[in-house]
């Protein structure tokens, strides 16, 4: 059981992670090369941007690709020796479906 609890661990972190950069504000390249030093923003959060706030159907993206993610990675990894690996991402593809399929969600 407590193996089982790994896998979901490390799928669910690195998909929490993946929908948190989906959150991100895209910078703007060009307007920070533009500021000169005196006029860059000075203070606690005075750079903080609002995060973008994902629909229902984003987040279900992300995490569809998280999950096909480790299916294709675990498809590639065919060498005897990396079965172990194959077998985890798979486990970890599995946990992320289930939360698509509705029956993960606790």
């Amino acid at each position: 059981m407590r193996a089982h609890d790994k896998v979901a661990v490390s799928a669910l972190r690195s998909t929490l992670a993946a929908l948190d950069n989906a959150e991100s504000v895209p910078v703007d390249e060009a307007a920070l090369r533009g500021v000169a030093l005196e006029y860059a923003p000075v203070g606690a959060g005075a750079t903080e941007a609002p995060r973008r706030e994902l629909s229902e159907r984003a987040v279900v993206d992300v995490v569809r690709a998280e999950a096909d993610e480790r299916i294709e990675a675990a498809a590639q990894l065919t060498a005897p020796a990396h079965a172990d690996r194959a077998e985890r991402l798979r486990a970890e593809a599995a946990v992320l479906l289930r939360f698509l399929d509705g029956s993960g969600a606790a």
